[in-house]
């Protein structure tokens, strides 16, 4: 299966609800007018693009077509690549840090510890040593869950006790990075909500920490978002990058909905690069974003 049919089938519920309607709507008999505009701005904002991201659009796709009177279909095809390809910001050079300290971040239930370890079996295929640090001191199963998957996909894993200082243990783990030369280290950390100034505080201590060992650690910074909360999102992202300094995002459980266009939504407003979409469960289900596979996944006809 190609990167194509795995975006198409992480994509079927919005796909599926936005293709069909589209095509109706910009049907080759149809005239393109008003009427046209007003269905096709309800069917982008059912799907999560946001009414700024959706009306922004539509404006250049009606003066596209006004002036060239072109296909309208490949016209907003276009658009939404442009507006998607702003959002795929390379990530900065892997090779310049050893080991290279990524921290995930996000509001519980939104897969943090999931893709943790979805990364380190990426990281794993590629042939890179990995490290996970187990820095969500507060639930038993997501130490649990970390060392079957670092067992299985052959990462280190640093944890303390339940309760123990989250910061510590990401110091810790980034000791014992070093001294073994370990090529990427994944920081797990606890879900929190945020609208709470001290859990996100802590935040601020585990990058502390890590500073002092690496003064430009963590390189990365990844908001893990549900995709699923729809623009729930948008205030998570918008407290995150307040506090955290946010380098990318990780959309998950974008197979689980029909509003996939919260993607663009999200990077419009906070121009925040999109790295990784989860579009399954299975280890290999969380793949690079790709602004051209992203929008031919989800307007195929």
């Amino acid at each position: 299966m190609n990167l194509l049919d795995r975006f198409q089938k992480g994509l079927k519920k919005t796909s599926e609800s936005v293709t069909k309607r589209l095509a109706s709507v910009l049907s080759a008999h149809r005239k393109f007018d008003q009427q046209t505009l007003d269905e096709l701005e309800e069917i982008l904002i059912s799907s999560d693009l946001g009414v700024a991201t959706t009306e922004e659009l539509l404006a250049s796709v009606a003066e596209q077509v006004r002036k060239n009177g072109a296909d309208s279909w490949e016209i907003l095809r276009r658009e939404l690549k442009s507006l998607a390809g702003e959002s795929a910001v390379a990530p900065s050079s892997e090779a310049s840090a050893i080991p290279r300290v990524i921290l995930l971040v996000g509001v519980n239930g939104s897969g943090k510890t999931t893709t943790a370890a979805k990364l380190a079996y990426r990281y794993r295929r590629e042939g890179k040593t990995v490290m996970i640090a187990a820095c969500d001191t507060f639930r038993a199963a997501a130490i649990e869950q970390l060392q079957i998957w670092a067992d299985r996909v052959g990462a280190d894993l640093v944890k303390q006790e339940i309760g123990s200082d989250a910061a510590s243990v990401a110091y810790d783990a980034l000791s014992a990075a070093r001294a073994r030369h370990i090529d990427v280290l994944l920081v797990d950390t606890a879900g929190r909500l945020h609208t709470k100034a001290n859990l996100m505080h802590e935040l601020e201590k585990i990058s502390r920490v890590l500073k002092k060992q690496m003064p430009d650690a963590p390189h990365d910074v990844l908001l893990v978002l549900d995709a699923t909360t729809g623009q729930n999102a948008l205030a998570q992202a918008r407290e995150f990058q307040r506090t955290s300094s946010v380098t990318g995002l990780v959309l998950t459980k974008l197979d689980g909905t029909s509003k996939g266009g919260i993607v663009l939504a999200i990077h419009r407003e906070h121009a925040i690069p999109v790295r990784y979409i989860g579009i399954g469960e299975q280890p290999e289900d969380l793949e690079p974003f790709q602004a051209d596979t992203f929008v031919d996944a989800l307007l195929t006809r």
